[in-house]
């Protein structure tokens, strides 16, 4: 009885004395959100409506803000000025890191584009730690990374069918496979994702919408399956859900021509006048397989593409095939550059050369990666980055440039 006891306490003391994970949720010119959670425990551990843990004492620079919550935004910061920030829960140090805020206006923007990670697999470890690398190399200097957009399938589950588990519907699911591996970028920057076939409605288990709303902090402070978001004047970026995913009270997808979503990005693209658009989603218009390649998405989002060009959209990004490639520019492509990336984690590598023609696909690459965008005034420069050269080839097996340029 004594031993059981003792292993009780010891159990006891090791769980209170569990670190809180502490993650920049949003950032802008001048206010920045930080969240903070545990793995252990019951209910809603991390997010938006993550239970209580005590009073709070949040600080970034001289701003300190006091709260009850799991979170805190913190306001009238400086805009693109490096912070340090410190977060005290229940009267004990929490964790501490830093920050910067984005710029005011800006004529320069570096930001990373993933797709297709959240599997808890070693290349997923591998690949996050050449991010956070690049992420902290470059934050004091005069192009940091700002943000980190996601192209969806950003929980996978373990399992098959109806067997699936770890889906990301608990809050469990997404330390090893998002919180741990991103540990130090999440200190310094947000992620701003989409969902994927393996997020919300169209996952195999339903229920993981709510977390996936809860856990990410979206620009504007409201969580939103599609969104729009403006960097500094130079930069205007739609999200967009391009899933099965329903409104409340329907049984069609948003994304269709009648559909909700749709009727919001015909308001809100117009809207969208900095010099540079951007729209990412999930499901890959130009693709060349080896496994999603027969979907004839280039004709289910047909409308959207007719939007984008009608609008300015210069680049869009999606992910679903777990390699990457890059669209031809031309009329099919509607003169916009699309990027499929979407091996973060899982690598799909069949060799997809016979179909690059006839998807309208300029360049492949079967390796892990994530894409390095870099706004300088008047061009795009995408780069994608692997732990080892990522090295495209044409339909022909030539090697292309790793460096896209657009326009």
């Amino acid at each position: 009885m004594l031993v059981r006891l003792l292993a009780f306490f010891a159990a006891g003391v090791l769980s209170a004395a569990e670190p809180f994970t502490i993650y920049v949720g949003e950032l802008g010119p001048s206010s920045a959100v930080l969240a903070w959670g545990r793995q252990e425990g019951a209910g809603n551990r991390i997010g938006r409506g993550a239970r209580s843990y005590g009073p709070a004492t949040v600080r970034i620079g001289q701003r300190v803000v006091e709260t009850s919550k799991a979170w805190a935004r913190v306001e009238g910061l400086e805009p693109d000025t490096e912070y340090a920030w410190s977060v005290q829960v229940a009267g004990q140090p929490a964790g501490s890191g830093r920050l910067r805020t984005w710029a005011a206006s800006a004529t320069r923007l570096s930001f990373l584009v993933l797709g297709d990670y959240g599997d808890s697999g070693k290349a997923q470890y591998d690949l996050a730690r050449v991010m956070t690398d690049l992420v902290i190399k470059r934050a004091s200097g005069p192009d940091p990374i700002r943000f980190v957009l996601t192209t969806g399938d950003n929980i996978y589950g373990k399992g098959f069918s109806i067997f699936r588990t770890a889906t990301g519907s608990d809050d469990s699911d997404w330390w090893p496979r998002f919180f741990v591996p991103y540990a130090g970028i999440l200190q310094r920057i947000p992620f701003y994702p989409t969902l994927g076939n393996h997020d919300g409605n169209e996952s195999d288990h339903h229920a993981d919408l709510p977390a996936y709303l809860d856990n990410f902090f979206f620009p504007g402070g409201e969580p939103r399956r599609y969104y729009r978001f403006r960097y500094a004047g130079l930069a205007d970026f739609v999200a967009l859900d391009s899933t099965s995913n329903t409104e409340t009270g329907s049984t069609r997808p948003a994304f269709l021509p009648d559909g909700p979503q749709t009727a919001w990005l015909r308001e809100q693209l117009p809207r969208a006048t900095a010099p540079w658009r951007v729209a990412y989603f999930h499901h890959s218009i130009f693709n060349a397989g080896p496994a999603h390649d027969e979907e004839n998405n280039e004709l289910r989002f047909k409308h959207w593409l007719q939007l984008f060009s009608d609008n300015g959209v210069q680049v869009t990004f999606q992910g679903h095939e777990h390699n990457f490639q890059a669209s031809r520019v031309n009329a099919r492509s509607y003169g916009i550059r699309h990027f499929v990336t979407g091996s973060g984690g899982a690598l799909r590598d069949g060799d997809v050369r016979a179909r690059m023609d006839a998807a309208n696909v300029q360049a492949w690459a079967p390796q892990n990666h994530f894409l390095l965008v870099e706004i300088r005034d008047a061009k795009v420069f995408v780069t994608p980055i692997g732990v080892s050269p990522i090295v495209p080839v044409n339909s022909a097996g030539h090697p292309q440039q790793s460096v896209f340029t657009i326009p």
